[in-house]
């Protein structure tokens, strides 16, 4: 695999770096942004930094975060890749979710687990801070584990989503078309090391 490269990447088409709090997550993929309501709802004491690169999706995303006046959701409509680089410090973020992400039939390397660029978002989790990835593809999840497993040695934990949950559209349509969901919730260790440790944006 080959290194990310974090001072190539340009900032974003109009970034402006967010206030951020020490108790904050990051969502990449929001879509609609039903699960990024649900959590900054559920969680008032946490902030939630959802992005959605899609413009008609984060349309639909701002209508809803503004209609629920949550002063601890901040909805991005940006490339999480690049965004990511230059408003994130390393050794910040408790958590992190990627939920139904494109599993990217036609290039593997797209996938989240095998990019080069997991590594830095690694760097910006705290020790003991979680990755929760959701998918209904099998094979992506079986790749996802041995990923896990194999190139970044992480431990994890892995099964199968509620039949009941209702975290995003994507994940009410599936279950109820009788689909099996997983989970796979990466933790990052105490002793855990990245390149990217001491790197911050200049």
């Amino acid at each position: 695999m080959r290194q990310f490269k974090p001072e190539k990447l340009f900032k974003p088409r109009d970034f402006v770096k967010p206030e951020l709090t020490d108790n904050c997550y990051l969502e990449i993929g929001a879509g609609r942004g039903l699960h990024a309501v649900q959590f900054a709802r559920n969680n008032p004491k946490k902030q939630l930094i959802a992005i959605e690169r899609t413009r008609v999706k984060f349309e639909d995303f701002a209508k809803r975060a503004k209609a629920e006046e949550l002063s601890n959701l901040t909805p991005i409509h940006a490339d999480a890749i690049p965004w990511v680089v230059h408003a994130l410090p390393p050794q910040f973020l408790n958590g992190a979710f990627l939920l139904y992400p494109n599993p990217e039939p036609k290039n593997a390397a797209q996938r989240w687990l095998n990019m080069p660029f997991f590594e830095f978002l690694l760097s910006r989790l705290k020790p003991d801070a979680k990755i929760v990835l959701a998918t209904n593809i099998t094979g992506y999840f079986e790749e996802a584990v041995e990923q896990t497993e194999q190139v970044w040695k992480l431990p994890y934990k892995a099964f199968e989503v509620d039949k009941e949950s209702k975290r995003t559209h994507f994940e009410i349509k599936y279950l109820a078309r009788g689909e099996t969901c997983y989970q796979l919730e990466i933790t990052k260790p105490n002793d855990y090391q990245t390149r990217f440790d001491g790197w911050n944006v200049k």
